[in-house]
């Protein structure tokens, strides 16, 4: 396996502390419930941690998600199933900070392994220091109204996964964490975990040749989501509502836009799957602009553009590409 500079190696991943696996395609939630199985059952968050699980795990997992298919993973209220799911399971995966009820749930669960996805990685803050001061910026302000926050402790940014190398780095956390809970199977985890790093360096590399050569850098979101992609890749996101998707943006954040959009090139506002297009057809109306869709991977439906992270991630690389002139 070549794996590529900018991973961090697999000992330098800290140690097992925490939880929450992701939402599921379709047909993994129709699983056995945790702990009814003779498997190794693992909780997952939400699809981002549970494509993790599934994938590591392989044959010797059962893996139950939280979030289910089209449910938006931050309004997600945990049931009494749920709840009783967690303490007969061997092991929960999550991305603290992201969704809070169910941080809480984990937290207070006699789960044995509870792997938390943002201690295995460095977060950042995407903010004015880093260029991006639009969407945080906004982000913060318009979140102090709702109730659930997106960021995890001191404003960090959650969404980890849309950065194929931080991912990998999550990847290789979740595959020691199954190898220190189940021994009889880690060399089988320890081979499922290298390959997947491996799918997802050949992704980031992908992803790197497909944004060169492009005309613009800019690209608008509903949802401030893509920050460590955009990083990784060189781009500036500019969000209409920051961490809030659905809400309504300031007259004056219309104005704002079109006038980086007409600046910067601009072509297209994107949206996502799992929330309405409203917000984007309204700013792209009022600026000229066409919309399409850029999934923040928070889950997978029908609608999506692909069964899987892998398929999902070339949709968006090629919506990019449209999108900033490089196709």
């Amino acid at each position: 396996m070549n794996v590529r500079r900018r991973l961090i190696p697999t000992a330098a991943v800290t140690a097992v502390t925490a939880l929450a696996l992701g939402t599921l395609s379709a047909c993994s939630s129709d699983s056995a419930a945790a702990g009814s199985t003779d498997e190794f059952d693992v909780v997952a968050s939400f699809y981002p941690m549970a494509f993790l699980a599934e994938r590591i795990g392989g044959d010797h997992v059962n893996v139950t998600s939280l979030t289910q298919p089209g449910q938006e993973p931050h309004d997600l209220e945990i049931s009494a199933k749920q709840t009783a799911q967690l303490e007969v399971a061997d092991a929960a995966l999550h991305l603290k900070g992201l969704q809070p009820t169910v941080d809480e749930a984990i937290g207070q669960s006699g789960v044995k392994t509870k792997i938390d996805a943002a201690t295995l990685t460095t977060l950042e803050t995407h903010g004015a220091e880093d260029g991006h001061g639009h969407e945080d910026g906004h982000a913060e302000e318009d979140h102090a109204h709702e109730g659930h926050s997106h960021e995890t402790e001191g404003g960090k940014d959650p969404h980890v996964w849309l950065d194929p190398v931080k991912y990998a780095e999550v990847a290789e956390g979740v595959g020691q964490a199954f190898e220190k809970a189940d021994p009889d199977h880690a060399a089988d985890y320890r081979k499922n975990t290298e390959t997947l790093v491996g799918e997802l360096n050949e992704l980031d590399a992908t992803l790197e040749a497909g944004l060169k050569d492009r005309k613009t850098d800019v690209f608008i979101t509903t949802h401030a989501s893509f920050g460590y992609f955009a990083e990784r890749y060189g781009l500036s996101e500019e969000a209409i509502n920051g961490l809030d998707p659905e809400s309504e943006p300031s007259a004056a954040r219309v104005k704002e836009l079109a006038r980086t959009a007409k600046a910067d090139g601009v072509t297209t506002v994107f949206y996502e799957t799992l929330v309405s297009d409203d917000t984007a057809k309204t700013v792209a109306k009022d600026a000229g602009l066409k919309t399409d869709v850029l999934d923040p991977l928070e889950g997978i439906t029908d609608a999506s553009r692909g069964d899987d992270y892998f398929e999902v991630m070339q949709s968006n690389l090629k919506a990019l590409q449209t999108a900033l002139g490089s196709a």
